[in-house]
């Protein structure tokens, strides 16, 4: 149920979700969302007090808008004021790895009942409804990698080569229990392995719609990290962990859809685009400068960002183009054609993340904007670069018009300031420190 509906019809499912987690042995419920500067932050209230919660909502203080990664706060953020934080019990789960406790994604209004217009996961619910008003729907799906560590002394912790059986065999009841848990939170895993670089996996999800895919993309990376904790591991979803290294993507995979049908197949634009599909995409790549200060939005994602990672550090679009910033995916049946996202990361809001390429994609459709030619090989030294760092990235933000009445002037104003307050904060350090600040915030 969606935290739209009245109070007493919050009230009255969460009390029958409340027995049901009561019986299940639930004893607390987590209440999370995501600050401007990606992190997840979380209230908790007992398993008795979800209905109060659904119906009244929980304390929130404005002030984390203002919060940057390291818990200090950018201009502005003071001590006055609260808001309402409201679960939404459309995401409601039991965490099978954290055994006692439920999760939910929370939306946040204002004292009076009103949305709060800095609320990152309502902006993403009005981009995808905007899209629904014109017959359209999106499908999503974030990508999720990270890095597992062992303990101080390195014991738990097997490296072995990307893509290796050896890696996979070393983690192999890591990965096993990390698979129970996500099947018993009722998540359909696609795909789970080895990546590149050392200690590193991805798993992928089946896709959803696109604010649901947002809270997926949480779900699942709370469950890596319990699981990773209760094998001596450290999971780390930061976007470099290693200056030298290949860093963790957070790729946004989206497909436009109408009447049932993927638009993404079976038109007569490149690789079978429809006219809507190709104006979508072409709307997102227009746009990808200023969303890279939501999608990539920490100092550490601009380490990340680099060619020859494979990272998309180059504004084009290609078809099975992993070094483009806007990979074409047309799969094997009509159903899996999708368009990935490549320069995003897992520092990003994935509300911010995935309601701006919502409010990009339909300014391209507004527009009718056609996509420009096709990269078809590497980048380098053909295509343009997207900004590389946060200071620039923040700038293109700054001057989009699209994005800023998307957000609106509060959402924008508070991501500004955040996006500011962190490359001031993070000027003149060293690659190492950067990520030595950053490994474990996210």
């Amino acid at each position: 149920m969606s935290t739209a509906e009245p109070r007493a019809e919050r009230a009255a499912a969460a009390r029958v979700s409340a027995a049901r987690l009561a019986a299940e042995g639930v004893d607390g419920v987590i209440v999370g969302w995501v600050d401007n500067a990606g992190v997840t932050r979380v209230k908790t209230v007992p398993v008795h007090g979800l209905e109060s919660a659904a119906r009244w909502g929980v304390g929130a203080a404005p002030c984390f808008d203002a919060f940057l990664v390291d818990d200090s706060l950018a201009p502005g953020g003071g001590p006055v004021g609260d808001l309402r934080l409201v679960p939404d019990l459309a995401g409601l789960h039991r965490l099978a790895a954290q055994p006692g406790w439920a999760w939910a994604p929370g939306d946040r209004y204002a004292q009076d009942g009103t949305p709060h217009p800095g609320c990152q996961r309502l902006f993403a619910r009005r981009a995808a409804d905007a899209l629904a008003a014109r017959g359209l729907t999106v499908l999503a799906g974030i990508e999720v990698e990270w890095i597992v560590e062992g303990g101080e002394d390195g014991t738990g912790f097997e490296g072995g080569p990307a893509y290796g059986m050896r890696r996979l065999i070393g983690h192999g009841d890591y990965l096993r229990d990390l698979l129970r848990a996500l099947h018993a939170q009722e998540l359909t895993v696609l795909q789970l392995h080895p990546e590149y670089t050392e200690g590193q996996f991805e798993l992928s999800v089946a896709p959803a719609g696109p604010v649901e895919a947002a809270d997926t993309a949480l779900l699942v990376r709370h469950t890596v990290q319990a699981v990773s904790l209760r094998h001596g591991l450290r999971a780390s979803f930061a976007p470099v962990t290693d200056p030298e290294g290949v860093g963790n993507g957070g790729h946004l995979h989206l497909s436009l859809w109408r009447d049932g049908r993927n638009l993404g197949h079976g038109g007569d634009g490149p690789h079978g685009l429809t006219r809507e599909a190709e104006s979508f995409l072409a709307g997102v790549l227009a746009e990808l400068p200023a969303l890279l200060a939501l999608g990539a939005p920490s100092v550490a994602s601009y380490l990340r960002l680099a060619p020859g990672r494979w990272s998309g550090p180059y504004r084009c679009w290609g078809r099975e183009n992993r070094e483009a910033a806007l990979r074409l995916i047309t799969g094997s049946a009509p159903e899996q054609a999708n368009a990935e996202v490549k320069c995003f990361d897992a520092a990003a809001n994935p509300y911010l993340a995935v309601g701006g390429v919502l409010a990009a994609g339909l300014a391209g459709l507004d527009r009718g904007l056609r996509l420009p030619p096709e990269t078809t090989g590497d980048p380098d030294g053909t295509a343009e670069r997207l900004p590389a760092s946060l200071g620039a990235a923040t700038a293109a933000l700054r001057g989009s018009a699209v994005l800023g009445a998307a957000l609106g002037e509060q959402l924008l104003g508070s991501v500004l300031g955040v996006r500011e307050a962190e490359a001031a904060r993070f000027a003149g350090r060293t690659a190492a420190e950067v990520v030595d600040a950053v490994r474990y915030r996210y």
